[in-house]
């Protein structure tokens, strides 16, 4: 049994040297490998951060624009996969405190007068507003359903009507609640000569994201539109989970 006992002890004392030695291996690989995985973490950083980078929009056409709210002139911007308009409202002059409006688009809002939301009639105040200062801009830009697209918007008032609001529909479609960027805006503005803006919004994401794209913004003016009984719970996710500065509901 002695002989037994004494074997065993050596099986285990091998067992446990191998045991060390793979663990040394082990930590060697790691060692090494870190710096790899490090090095492939920061160029996958690099990639995303240069894929929410907003890209560069040119001016490809324009034209004077006569509109029930007084005579502007239009702007054509695109890049390799979007349209963008601006409507620009007498003369930009030095580009100081312009009155702007930067809005998204909303097919369903804008076009089809939805009761959904206020996108459609934010921008007509925002065209009333520009018309009688008789100087201003607004940018329009192709980033439907905060900027989940038209499709996944439509999806989204499905789940709307089954009791989710805006915010959690975009979530459980799998978005985040608001994907838009205003720096192609901001492009837009900076090509058009102005240097500083008046923001027609009530929206400080919005405020955050044109500042961010280095664009000073003098006053940011409120834009409210009164809330149906359709809107109210719209306006209030909005002013509740997007903290959107809202005085009606």
């Amino acid at each position: 049994m002695a002989g037994v006992g004494q074997t065993l002890i050596k099986v285990s004392d091998a067992l446990r040297r191998k045991t060390a030695a793979a663990g040394a291996i082990q930590t060697m690989m790691l060692d090494g490998l870190l710096p790899m995985f490090q090095s492939i973490r920061t160029r996958l950083r690099a990639a995303l951060a240069s894929l929410r980078a907003p890209a560069s929009v040119h001016r490809v056409a324009a034209a004077p624009l006569p509109t029930e709210y007084g005579q502007f002139r239009i702007y054509v911007y695109e890049n390799h996969t979007e349209t963008h308009v601006a409507l620009v409202r007498g003369e930009v002059g030095n580009g100081e405190a312009v009155l702007t409006r930067v809005h998204s688009t909303c097919l369903t809002g804008d076009v089809f007068h939805s009761t959904r939301c206020d996108c459609g009639e934010q921008l007509e105040a925002a065209l009333r507003r520009i018309a009688a200062a008789g100087r201003g801009v607004v940018v329009y830009l192709d980033q439907e359903g905060r900027g989940i697209g038209l499709a996944n918007k439509i999806r989204a008032y499905t789940l709307q009507d089954e009791g989710y609001d805006t915010v959690e529909a975009n979530v459980r479609l799998g978005f985040e609640p608001d994907l838009r960027d205003y720096g192609i805006g901001v492009q837009i503005l900076r090509d058009l000569g102005v240097r500083s803006i008046r923001l027609l919004s009530n929206n400080p994401r919005k405020l955050a994201s044109v500042t961010k794209h280095g664009l000073p913004v003098v006053e940011m003016v409120p834009l409210e539109i009164d809330a149906s009984e359709i809107s109210r719970r719209y306006l209030r996710t909005k002013k509740e989970k997007l903290g959107h500065r809202l005085s009606v509901v």
